[in-house]
């Protein structure tokens, strides 16, 4: 009998186990993706991979190597030289990226690589280099992926879609609050100009530009609090895995 009951605990553990999903997360700059996918992976207790820092961190080494980014051949070659990990920082309670067993999770966030990044990730070498690894970390399901073309290059059939967007002015004081703390001679001019650039290059590049997927579920967080937000794509998200058998 208790070998019976102990079979069948593992069967329901292993099915509970089991039910986990794929939850994307695409927008513009500065609509609070990556506070969003934390706090869902955190509480869902799934795997959060910042897609964004990756793009960041192999523009920071193109940077560092003054690689130039017209010459195809360079590039590839710089791409072989590049190794991307993200390691569970317990102080931070979140998962922060090294670029060739250097932690670069705060160096990457300088200005200097804001500038660059969006021209780096319209690279078609650089976005296959960085898809590829992204779907690998995708395969065993229960992550939680932001970006702009997660739900519609890298997890296509992913079972959750949440594309952000918020007021422009809106997401021009967010960004300029964020860099402000970490450098206070930046201008609100300077993260106006840079926004409105990044939004250009990410919904004009030729390679996966910035747009909602078809089945997507679009959330304004315009006039939503970061709790009122996480609670709305929290109910979508416990939905989604309710539906699975």
């Amino acid at each position: 009998m208790k070998e019976y009951q102990s079979t069948v605990l593992l069967f329901y553990f292993c099915q509970v186990v089991a039910k986990k999903i794929i939850i994307t997360i695409d927008g513009w700059s500065s609509c609070g993706k990556s506070t969003l996918a934390k706090q869902l992976a955190k509480e869902l207790g799934y795997l959060y991979v910042d897609s964004g820092a990756m793009y960041r961190a192999i523009t920071l080494y193109f940077l560092r190597n003054n690689i130039d980014l017209a010459e195809k051949k360079e590039v590839k070659e710089a791409l072989k030289s590049i190794s991307l990990e993200f390691v569970f920082n317990p102080k931070s309670s979140s998962s922060e990226i090294y670029l060739n067993d250097e932690n670069v999770e705060y160096v990457i966030r300088d200005m200097v690589v804001a500038e660059k990044v969006s021209d780096v990730a319209a690279i078609k070498e650089v976005r296959e280099f960085a898809v590829a690894q992204q779907q690998l970390m995708g395969k065993k399901k229960g992550i939680v992926m932001d970006g702009r073309d997660i739900g519609t290059v890298v997890f296509p059939k992913a079972e959750l879609k949440i594309f952000m967007t918020a007021d422009n002015a809106i997401r021009v004081q967010r960004r300029f609050k964020e860099l402000y703390e970490k450098n206070p001679n930046v201008t609100i001019e300077e993260v106006k100009d840079n926004l409105e650039m990044r939004d250009y290059i990410d919904s004009h590049r030729e390679v996966s530009p910035l747009r909602k997927a078809k089945d997507a579920i679009e959330l304004d967080n315009t006039n939503l609090t970061e709790k009122e937000q996480f609670s709305k794509a929290l109910i979508l998200a416990r939905d989604k895995i309710a539906q699975l058998k």
